[in-house]
């Protein structure tokens, strides 16, 4: 009786270890950037995407909605999280990859409407950033 009490106590504190070792986390990530991985910045143009493509698929497949913080970037894993801040103004703002683009030369990134207005770009309508991300 008292060996399976023990054993049972055992399991019990098994279990807890590897719970609280799954939760875990070796870094912290910065400005709300998702990964753990190294950062990588790039810099170069923004522009943001048209009123009429509200609904329209993306390349992810979603819908891309102008209320939300998105972006388009033609290498980045969909599902990245990309910190995009205006060098004139260093207004931030956090996107989430979901689509493909722009494919003008020059520009890295392509925003949602709210994510635009969010780093002060709609009167300019293209803009210089400096992007960052984990991968």
């Amino acid at each position: 009786m008292r060996k399976s009490f023990y054993k049972h106590q055992l399991l019990f504190l098994a279990v807890i270890l590897l719970f609280l070792a799954g939760c875990h986390r070796k870094t912290i990530p910065s400005s709300n950037l998702g990964g753990t991985g190294t950062l990588h910045t790039e810099t170069g143009l923004a522009s943001y995407y048209a009123d009429k493509l509200n609904g329209h698929a993306t390349a992810s497949g979603e819908p891309y909605s102008s209320s939300k913080n998105t972006a388009a970037h033609k290498k980045l894993p969909f599902g990245t999280m990309v910190k995009v801040t205006n060098v004139a103004n260093n207004k931030s703002v956090i996107v989430r990859i979901n689509d493909r683009g722009p494919f003008v030369s020059g520009r890295i990134i392509d925003l949602s409407k709210s994510a635009a207005i969010a780093i002060g770009m709609i009167g300019d309508g293209i803009v210089k950033v400096t992007i960052q991300y984990r991968k």
